[in-house]
C-alpha cells in the first residue's frame, strides 16, 4: 500500500490524522491545500514530506507559469519548503524539482516521480540491511525491537526507514516482538505504528512513552530501532521527542540504538545537532488529546517536536547505501 502518490493531476494521500478509526484518502489540488495538510500532520515522515514537497512543486507549476508569475511561483514555492522545518527532505526535495521548473510541468513531474521511485527503493533496502545488522548484534533469531513514533509506510510512501527492519525481521521469522511506543502528543506510536504491524501480522505490545527506558533497563528489548528527521555532519540525529530518552536507557542497558534513515535525510551542511532548528507546535497539541481537554484552561505548555541525540549515544546508522558503525569510530565522512 501506498500512503502517499501522484494520481491523475493530484497528490493523493492517506489522512493520518484520521487513522486508525478511518483510513480516508485526501485528493489535494493546490499547493495552499498541500501546504495545509503538510502542517496539520496529514502526511509526516521526513521521506513522505519529500515526496509531498517534490509533487507539491508540480502543483504549484499548474498554478502559475514561472516564466509569467515568477514571484508568485517562487511564493508558493517557499510556502512549501518552509512548512515544516526540521526535517531536510522536505525544502531538499522542493528545490530539487524547483531546479527543473524552468523545462516545464512535464519535466517536474517527471523528476518528482523519481523521487518518489528512490524511497521506495531505499525502503527496501534500509530494511533488509538493518536487518542484517540487527542480527549480527544480537546474536540471535528471537528479537524483541523497541521504536518510537510512526517509522513505516505512513511516513516514507511504503514499508519505512526503522519499521521496514522490523517488517524485514517479521518476514525472515526473526521477529519475538515489537514493543512500539506511544509517542505524545499526538500517539503516531499508538495510533500510526499498531496499525501498520497489525496489517503486516507482526506481534506487538504498545507501551507509554515513559515506560520505554524502564523496559530497556530491565532487558525487555534487544535493539532500539528508531526513524530521523535529519542526521547531520558529525552523526547526531534529530527525531520524535522521546528519542533521546531512549538512546539514554539504551547505553545504559548496553541495548543497540540504530538509526534507520535514508541518504535523504542525510545533512552534511548542517555541523552539530546544536545547528538543528526544532519546531515548537505550541500548546494545543499538549493540554489536550484529540480536541479534549486534558490540562485547565489557559496552561501554557512547551511542545518541541522533535529532539536530538547525540552521536556518543549512537551504535549506528542504517542508509539505503551503508551501514556507519559510530560505535566501531566510524564517521559519515568515511562511509560504512
Amino acid at each position: 500500500m501506498r500512503s502517499l502518490d501522484w494520481v491523475d493531476g493530484a497528490v493523493e494521500m492517506i489522512d493520518q490524522t484520521r487513522l486508525p478509526q478511518e483510513t480516508a484518502i485526501l485528493r489535494l489540488t493546490s499547493t495552499a491545500d498541500l501546504v495545509a495538510a503538510i502542517k496539520r500532520l496529514s502526511v509526516r515522515g521526513a521521506p513522505a514530506l519529500g515526496v509531498a514537497g517534490a509533487y507539491g512543486v508540480v502543483l504549484a507549476l499548474a498554478e502559475h507559469d514561472p516564466a509569467a508569475e515568477p514571484d508568485r511561483f517562487a511564493a508558493a514555492v517557499a510556502s512549501l519548503r518552509t512548512a515544516r522545518p526540521t526535517a531536510v527532505n522536505l525544502g531538499r526535495m522542493v528545490d530539487r524539482v524547483a531546479a527543473v521548473a524552468g523545462a516545464g510541468r512535464e519535466a517536474a513531474l517527471a523528476e518528482a516521480d523519481r523521487i518518489r521511485d528512490e524511497e521506495l527503493n531505499a525502503s527496501l533496502a534500509m530494511g533488509e540491511l538493518g536487518a542484517d545488522l540487527v542480527g549480527q548484534l544480537v546474536g540471535h533469531r528471537e528479537i524483541r525491537a523497541m521504536t518510537i513514533c510512526n517509522t513505516g509506510g505512513l511516513a516514507s510512501v511504503e514499508r519505512g526507514t526503522a519499521l521496514a527492519v522490523i517488517q524485514a525481521l517479521h518476514e525472515r521469522g526473526e521477529l519475538s516482538e515489537a514493543i512500539p511506543l506511544e509517542t505524545r502528543p499526538l500517539l503516531q506510536g499508538g495510533r500510526l505504528t499498531t496499525w501498520e504491524l497489525a496489517r503486516m501480522g507482526a506481534p506487538h505490545r504498545l507501551v507509554v512513552d515513559s515506560a520505554g527506558p524502564f523496559l530497556l533497563a530491565r532487558g525487555a528489548a534487544d535493539v532500539v530501532l528508531i526513524g530521523a528527521d535529519r542526521v547531520v555532519a558529525n552523526g547526531d540525529t534529530a527525531n520524535k521527542i522521546g528519542s533521546f530518552a531512549l538512546a539514554l536507557a539504551a547505553a545504559d542497558a548496553g541495548v543497540p540504538f540504530i538509526v534507520v534513515a535514508p541518504e535523504s535525510t542525510v545533512d552534511t551542511e548542517t555541523k552539530t545537532g546544536d545547528d538543528i532548528e526544532i519546531e515548537d507546535r505550541g500548546r494545543a497539541e499538549v493540554v489536550a488529546v484529540r480536541s479534549m481537554a486534558i490540562a485547565p484552561e489557559g496552561t501554557a505548555a512547551i511542545n518541541p517536536a522533535f529532539d536530538v541525540t547525540p552521536v556518543r549515544l549512537v551504535t549506528a546508522l542504517v542508509t539505503e547505501q551503508r551501514v556507519v558503525r559510530f560505535d566501531l569510530g566510524q564517521t559519515l565522512s568515511e562511509g560504512g
